[in-house]
């Protein structure tokens, strides 16, 4: 694949740069502990993932942030505890505590000198500002279901991020999404033709964790393991094609130097 024909990359924010599921348990681990209970933390990162694909269905235009109250009373009572509307909106107000990547700052940073930088967000718009500033405000613009009115794996999200960057005369195929959740991200994605990089931030753990499991796994564009990752592979394939590009320009003179003599 040409990676140089992308200007464009479109990034996954909860999951992909954010570390939800270290945010997740560092607000659910005390809340359950102060109830008497301690719950394993994989099955409190699986019990996320499978109540969140359950509202995705049953409430498919409420967005992430609006659907965390509503998932930490289901996740409470199906572990024998009663849940009150008060925790639920401190459980979705955690979220503004939930850290970044180690590489994720480091990593925009260097990105955005060289690409167009995009947010593709399940979280309200406000949740998603609080985050961008988080990490650096690397983005040159974002896109929240709260505003498109859908939400991720829906299609439709991704094709209004694409209307708006046709509207800026970015292409299709200049794009790259790069996400970590195959069910959110990369097989919708891999549906409307999309090239993407699968950030596979769970590589040295089973399962999926706190992301809902994909009916079924696609194989993207490119598999990374975190965003250091592909910044090496993005600024070796730079520095190839510049290499390239002047090695030609070297062989032109010379055959139009020969050529003149």
């Amino acid at each position: 694949m040409r990676l140089n024909k992308f200007n464009t990359l479109t990034f996954d924010v909860v999951g992909t740069l954010i570390d939800f599921e270290t945010g997740i348990l560092n607000w659910f681990q005390p809340h359950l502990k102060q109830k008497g209970s301690e719950v394993e933390e994989e099955e409190i990162l699986t019990g996320f993932a499978r109540t969140e694909a359950h509202y995705l269905k049953t409430l498919p235009k409420s967005s992430f942030t609006g659907l965390l109250p509503v998932i930490y009373s289901d996740m409470m009572r199906s572990w024998g505890f009663s849940a009150n509307e008060e925790d639920g909106l401190e459980f979705q107000d955690s979220i503004q505590e939930w850290p970044p990547f180690p590489d994720t700052i480091d990593a925009l940073t260097e990105l955005k000198k060289n690409y167009h930088l995009v947010a593709v967000s399940n979280c309200d718009s406000s949740y998603l500002e609080w985050m961008s500033t988080s990490i650096g405000d690397p983005f040159d613009e974002m896109v929240s279901s709260d505003v498109v009115g859908v939400n991720k794996p829906d299609e439709r999200l991704f094709q209004e991020v694409l209307r708006r960057l046709n509207r800026r005369g970015i292409l299709q195929e200049e794009i790259l999404h790069v996400a970590q959740s195959q069910f959110h991200d990369i097989v919708p994605v891999s549906v409307l033709g999309w090239s993407s990089v699968w950030i596979h931030r769970r590589h040295n753990r089973p399962g999926f964790g706190a992301t809902p499991k994909p009916y079924k796994m696609v194989k993207p564009s490119l598999n990374m393991q975190n965003l250091k990752e592909l910044l090496e592979v993005l600024k070796r394939n730079r520095e190839d094609e510049s290499k390239r590009s002047k090695g030609t320009f070297s062989l032109r003179v010379t055959f139009n130097h020969t050529e003149a003599a």
